[in-house]
């Protein structure tokens, strides 16, 4: 009986230390959300300083307007805007149903782990890639195989306005390919993680019912995972509406919209400033700063639209 009320303070005094360090944990855990918080407002508040001479002389006319002279100082980011979201658009059609029928095919073991495994690493390797080389292969690769697909697109297809443009080799489409593939293994990877994590009591349920394969996949596995799914698939827009080099070395970086074609060449809100900024002065340093500032609130609305997706279809379920 002594020994153990001897063991007894020894017993609180564990239990308190596990609580201090618990207490420490949540208390450190939120200090780094806020943190990251901090930083992002910080970042926005330094951008929208910076753009605030160009918002002043140009408001929102500064989002309707292409004209780009920096001899006038007139500037105007719709042909940037335009371009980020079309080639961005592109980058998500292909990228898409091909990174989850890829998802799919490596969680659901159609193939043995000693041939799945390398693949897997194989296809994360492509996010390794440094953007430069991305772009050195898409001149001199990419864009001389797509060339003559334009040209015949354009041939035949001419009466419609994505391909009512004859391509001159770089341009939209190019670039918007060469995002899916540096997009791709993102989305892969990411709904990959959400298929395994979903619980295999609910495959085994679903077959337990009768379902198929496919109707286990469609019905009962991909709507379980979709959270995830659509994380990666943010993700990855984010990364294809940000990308600088490789869209900067395929896209042809003109300030004009010529056509709707997807075949014309364009310009990005990023290709822009890596053009630009290093040579900019004056009012058109606070024109970059205003651009980066939209592609900064893109940004922001596409993440909230993902949210609100994942949470409408959250209360579905």
């Amino acid at each position: 009986m002594a020994s153990t009320d001897r063991s007894s303070p020894m017993s609180w005094q564990r239990t308190g230390l596990s609580r201090s360090i618990d207490q420490g944990f949540v208390w450190l855990t939120g200090a780094f959300a806020i943190g990251v918080g901090v930083v992002l407002l910080a970042i926005a508040l330094r951008v929208g300083s910076d753009a605030m001479p160009a918002i002043q002389k140009f408001g929102l006319g500064f989002l309707v307007t292409s004209r780009w002279s920096v001899n006038d100082e007139v500037f105007g980011a719709l042909t940037q805007i335009y371009g980020t979201i079309v080639t961005s658009l592109i980058a998500l059609l292909i990228a898409v149903p091909i990174g989850i029928g890829v998802a799919l095919f490596l969680s659901e073991d159609y193939l043995p782990p000693r041939i799945q495994q390398p693949i897997v690493f194989l296809i994360e390797l492509l996010a390794a890639i440094p953007s430069v080389v991305y772009g050195l292969w898409g001149i001199f690769v990419l864009i001389p195989i797509l060339r003559p697909i334009g040209i015949w697109l354009n041939a035949n297809f001419g009466w419609f306005p994505p391909f009512s443009v004859a391509p001159a080799g770089p341009g939209i489409y190019a670039a918007g390919i060469i995002l899916s593939i540096m997009i791709l293994p993102i989305i892969a990877a990411i709904s990959r993680d959400a298929l395994v994590a979903v619980p295999s009591e609910l495959r085994q349920a679903a077959y337990g019912l009768g379902a198929t394969r496919w109707e286990t996949i469609f019905q009962v596995i991909l709507p379980a995972a979709f959270s995830g799914i659509v994380g990666g698939i943010m993700l990855a827009l984010g990364r294809a509406m940000g990308e600088t080099m490789a869209v900067t070395m395929v896209i042809g970086n003109t300030d004009t919209i010529r056509s709707a074609s997807i075949l014309s060449q364009g310009s990005t809100v990023a290709s822009l400033l890596a053009n630009q900024f290093a040579e900019a002065s004056g009012l058109q340093v606070a024109s970059l700063m205003y651009a980066a500032l939209i592609l900064f609130g893109l940004t922001l609305v596409v993440n909230v639209l993902a949210e609100l997706i994942v949470r409408r279809f959250s209360l579905k379920l």
